[in-house]
């Protein structure tokens, strides 16, 4: 199980919400903390994470919230650590429109961090499921998205291409059945047609024998 999935179930599946999306970052600029120097907890590696509280009358998250875990260094359980509901975020900003780029930041109401992801492909796809979040499900005071790559806004994002692509397997999927039923069909058809010809000369070459043997007589 990898360390999405495991966070997805000990963290959320617990509270009966389901992870939509989650990036490993660390800090841009590093917060001087004194704790650890003096028996902290350690190294730790971090997640902002998107999660949903699910509505089973419609199967829509009733509320979304970005929460930042944290996994310690030696240990294989995840700690929940801040969290904010996703009415509180008031900008996403993906620093560079112009080319693929690993940091970005989030300002909320009241907290404001810089982070680095862990790919710029982790970044972007987490960036395209909060945006489709945003969008479907915040009524207004959405969130500003500035500096972000127009395939993170427009239509061409990973839900889209996802979309597009399972629908393109499933078009391509029943073209080959639907060819495939009429290469069946011609060839019963042929097995039938060979099937009377078959009995058609059978009967014939009885015939034949008949009159034959009649004649011999």
């Amino acid at each position: 199980m990898n360390a999405k999935s495991a966070i997805s179930k000990e963290i959320f599946a617990p509270h009966d919400e389901r992870m939509l999306g989650a990036v490993q970052v660390k800090r841009r600029t590093k917060k001087k903390i004194p704790f650890l120097a003096t028996g902290g907890q350690g190294e730790y590696l971090t997640y902002i994470c998107l999660s949903g509280k699910i509505n089973v009358t419609n199967k829509k998250p009733a509320q979304a919230s970005i929460t930042k875990v944290k996994q310690f260094e030696g240990s294989t359980s995840f700690v929940r650590r801040t969290q904010w509901m996703l009415e509180q975020l008031r900008q996403v900003n993906g620093i560079d429109p112009n080319r693929d780029s690993p940091e970005f930041d989030l300002l909320f109401e009241n907290a404001f961090d810089q982070w680095v992801a862990s790919t710029a492909s982790e970044k972007c796809t987490f960036f395209q499921v909060l945006h489709h979040t945003c969008q479907r499900y915040l009524t207004d005071k959405k969130p500003e998205f500035i500096n972000c790559q127009s395939k993170i806004m427009g239509g061409n994002s990973i839900l889209h291409s996802a979309a597009d692509s399972v629908t393109s397997a499933v078009q391509k999927a029943s073209q080959a059945l639907n060819e495939r039923g009429e290469r069946l069909g011609r060839a019963e058809e042929k097995t039938e047609e060979l099937k009377n010809s078959a009995q058609q000369f059978a009967e014939t070459a009885h015939k034949v024998r008949f009159w034959w043997d009649k004649a011999d007589c």
